[in-house]
């Protein structure tokens, strides 16, 4: 046997060296090429010198041509220098075998050209022949440029790696990597650059003076850079050499060649310049890192444009805010801990607070503003609502009382129809009153957990300074018709309630928006809100899943619609949305339920307990352990927002307080 082997296999090695035999005797292993196999030219044109002419005369490869003017894979290409110099260039080729590149070709051109440079863009960019400009990122204090930039949203945008003067002047649409995200410095600023208060990043002057030289002042990075550059205007791209663009420090790492440049806009006043985020240098995509600059002589003369004044973040209904939702009347004190502030017209709070009365004494951080606990304690404000838009009110004071008729804007001022003097010449100087008008404004409310009123700042807006002095006030305990939790479930039975499947709650925060029917979030970073058919949680397009009645006397009524799936191929019941992808699919359920049982709350847990399931949509059902175990979020007179918890076990994923919007359903 082992012979017989032994002669198969002596057999197969003759075959195999036959074979071999027969082949050449030179080979190529992918046509590696040396340097000696390429085959170029480089020549001026003979009327013109400072045209230079690129020839790639190597057959078969992809040439690669390094250049002062950038990089290019043109066969034959021409290049166009305005100024006399040493300029360098690099031949390469890319063929199956890989790259091979030629040694530095020198190239000496003795002549200018000026009518290289009377494309407008050169002019542009740096003023003209025998001139210079410089330029700046679009970056400044917020008091000196609305929401940090005078042009531009931010000094950054990202713009896809195809992207190009063609996309972002020209308006045309390209096939390929293209979109853009144009980030704003007053949302994005710290996570763009990693600080806000940074906002001088120095200085980039071109200039046309004996050549076309750069000077970059890195104020952020610490360094002075002199170079040069050269601009192809017809192609809108830039080279830089020894200097490069203003950019900021946590990115001049991810970038493999800050000198190679996209123009994807230039103007009298604005630039934009991009340069490749390299995928792995950043750990991200590829995409094109726009850096946005105005002129500095722009800048230096820019002027604000007229800006109507900021509002005051309260945005409520103040009447209803004013009286109570449940009842008509409401009395308020001022808060004898901190008493009074001044604010800006966006609400901001112009003293920051270092110490309450309850302290050892009310102060602010940079001064001590005067007190007088008899004048502020005898301040008592109580309004009666007779109206959609205004009521009566009585108002005491330590020196003396005001009664009348009151009446609310759509801006949430208060007029009171006379004069109003709530304390005078505390400290020998400091008086709160109406205006001239007679009227104080609503600058700030604060509400609790499930969003009952705590306490107001009514301001009274300055005369001579954009801002306002306001007084800070609480409800009295009991003022009103009802406690606190008899108030709330007022709110709560008022009304027969269903989920917001149709998205009529919007409200804008600084972490996202909260929108039915349901929101993930975690209240401080990011929000995600999907849409009935997008997530099993908000669940199906176009499926009304019925209504929930809370009464007074502590009884639940809910009418639950179940949809109940199951798969054809052996019957188990389907989680979630059905997919198509998973096999044929029935429902074998479409009705109804009425579920009656009881309910409780507790404010002080912020809860709400329920004996049968709290109306839900049937695709998240299996999701969660007990529907009746609901978290406070927020409660409003048109609104409940409702807290459900997500069963790592049951729904196979991690816990989460998945919150549901509920609307009024008549």
């Amino acid at each position: 046997m082992k012979t017989r082997n032994f002669k198969l296999y002596s057999l197969l090695l003759g075959l195999i060296l036959a074979m071999f035999a027969c082949q050449p005797d030179e080979f190529n292993l992918g046509g590696v090429l040396s340097k000696s196999d390429l085959q170029y030219s480089i020549t001026q044109d003979a009327t013109d010198p400072n045209m230079v002419i690129l020839e790639s005369l190597t057959p078969g490869v992809t040439p690669l041509w390094v250049t002062p003017m950038g990089r290019s894979t043109r066969v034959k290409d021409t290049l166009r220098f305005p100024f006399a110099g040493e300029y360098q260039f690099v031949y390469g080729v890319e063929s199956a075998g890989g790259l091979v590149q030629a040694d530095t070709y020198q190239l000496n051109i003795t002549t200018d050209n000026f009518d290289y440079v009377t494309d407008p863009l050169w002019t542009m960019l740096t003023g003209g022949v025998g001139e210079s400009k410089t330029w700046v990122l679009d970056l400044f204090p917020k008091d000196e440029a609305p929401s940090y930039a005078k042009y531009f949203v931010g000094p950054l945008y990202f713009y896809g790696t195809d992207d190009s003067w063609a996309t972002v002047t020209e308006g045309q649409t390209v096939e390929g990597d293209s979109w853009n995200w144009k980030a704003d410095w007053a949302g994005n600023g710290s996570w763009l650059f990693g600080s806000e208060t940074q906002l001088d990043y120095g200085t980039m002057t071109f200039d046309l003076i004996g050549g076309a030289h750069m000077t970059v002042d890195h104020k952020i990075l610490g360094r002075q850079e002199s170079g040069s550059f050269m601009l192809d205007a017809s192609n809108h791209t830039m080279r830089t050499t020894d200097a490069y663009i203003l950019h900021d420090a946590g990115r001049d790492g991810v970038v493999i060649d800050w000198g190679d440049l996209k123009v994807l806009s230039l103007t009298e006043n604005t630039m934009q310049l991009a340069a490749l985020r390299d995928a792995a240098l950043s750990g991200e995509g590829a995409c094109l890192l726009v850096y946005n600059f105005i002129a500095k002589d722009y800048s230096d003369s820019w002027v604000a444009p007229d800006q109507p004044d900021p509002e005051p973040p309260y945005d409520g209904d103040a009447n209803e805010d004013l009286t109570t939702a449940v009842s008509t009347t409401k009395t308020w004190k001022i808060d004898m801990d901190i008493p009074y502030n001044w604010h800006g017209l966006d609400g901001s709070a112009l003293n920051e607070v270092a110490s309450t009365a309850s302290d050892g004494g009310f102060a602010f951080s940079t001064w001590t503003p005067p007190y007088d606990e008899a004048a502020f304690g005898a301040v008592s404000m109580t309004l009666t609502k007779e109206g959609d838009d205004g009521g009566t009110y009585s108002i005491q004071t330590l020196d003396g009382s005001y009664e009348g008729s009151y009446t609310v804007d759509e801006s949430n001022n208060i007029d009171f129809g006379q004069p109003v003097t709530f304390f005078s010449n505390v400290g020998g100087w400091l008086t709160f009153g109406t205006t001239a008008e007679n009227t104080l404004r609503i600058i700030i409310s604060e509400k609790d957990a499930i969003g009952n009123i705590e306490g107001i700042w009514l301001g009274q807006r300055s005369t001579d300074k954009a801002e306002y002095l306001s007084l800070h006030l609480s409800p009295v305990a009991g003022s009103g018709a009802d406690d606190v939790v008899t108030a709330t479930k007022k709110i709560i039975t008022a009304k027969t309630w269903k989920l917001d499947s149709d998205r009529t709650y919007d409200k804008t925060t600084s972490w996202g928006a909260e929108q039915g029917p349901v929101i993930f979030s975690d209240y401080a970073t990011w929000a995600w809100n999907p849409l009935p058919g997008q997530q099993y949680a908000a669940g199906e397009e176009g499926v009304d899943y019925g209504t929930v009645k809370f009464e007074m006397d502590g009884t639940v009524t809910v009418q639950q619609r179940k949809r109940i799936y199951t798969l054809d191929a052996d019957g188990s019941v389907i989680n979630g949305i059905p997919n198509p992808d998973d096999g044929a699919f029935t429902l074998q359920s479409d009705e109804v339920v009425t579920l009656n049982g009881t309910w409780a709350i507790d404010l002080d847990a912020n809860t709400i307990t329920m004996s049968v399931g709290m109306l839900h949509p049937w695709t998240c059902d299996y999701a969660v352990a007990d529907w009746g175990a609901l978290k406070i979020y927020r409660i409003e007179s048109n609104a409940l927002l409702l807290q459900e918890t997500r069963d790592p076990d049951l729904s196979g994923e991690g816990e989460f307080d998945m919150t549901y919007i509920f609307v009024p359903a008549e």
